[in-house]
């Protein structure tokens, strides 16, 4: 049975974004993201080049984790966690990532810092079902 193209997608986001946070293989995530990649982040500098940079800089601390993950045809969208990167607070974020050729093409996202249990007003985690620890 073959995957269905949202399948497909979703996969290959998850792999991409384990590839380069997680293990830190530039040369691997090389071939995930497009040389064409266009980055709409305000706080990235432009390409793949830019993100890669990015992560090179950032602690070696630095953790991904998803959660949730929607797609449909050629967008897929992941909420997820950033942590270890050197701020006091973990990122939960949304990537909004167009995929084009089997590859990421295009990247949107939206960051905030992750709120405690006292900051919490609805009491409930941002991700996950617990609060992260400290």
């Amino acid at each position: 049975m073959t995957k269905s193209i949202e399948e497909a997608n979703r996969a290959l986001v998850l792999e991409a974004f384990d590839t380069l946070f997680n293990k830190r293989d530039y040369t691997a995530a090389e071939r995930f993201w497009s040389p064409h990649y266009v980055q709409h982040s305000a706080h990235i500098k432009p390409g793949r080049e830019g993100l890669f940079g990015l992560i090179k800089s950032l602690p070696a601390t630095l953790r991904y984790e998803h959660g949730l993950i929607l797609a449909n045809d050629q967008w897929v969208m992941v909420h997820g966690r950033f942590s270890g990167h050197g701020r006091p607070r973990s990122w939960i974020g949304v990537d909004i990532l167009r995929i084009a050729d089997g590859v990421l093409a295009e990247h949107w996202d939206v960051l905030q810092d992750e709120a405690t249990r006292a900051e919490s007003d609805s009491g409930l985690p941002m991700f996950g079902a617990e609060f992260a620890a400290g």
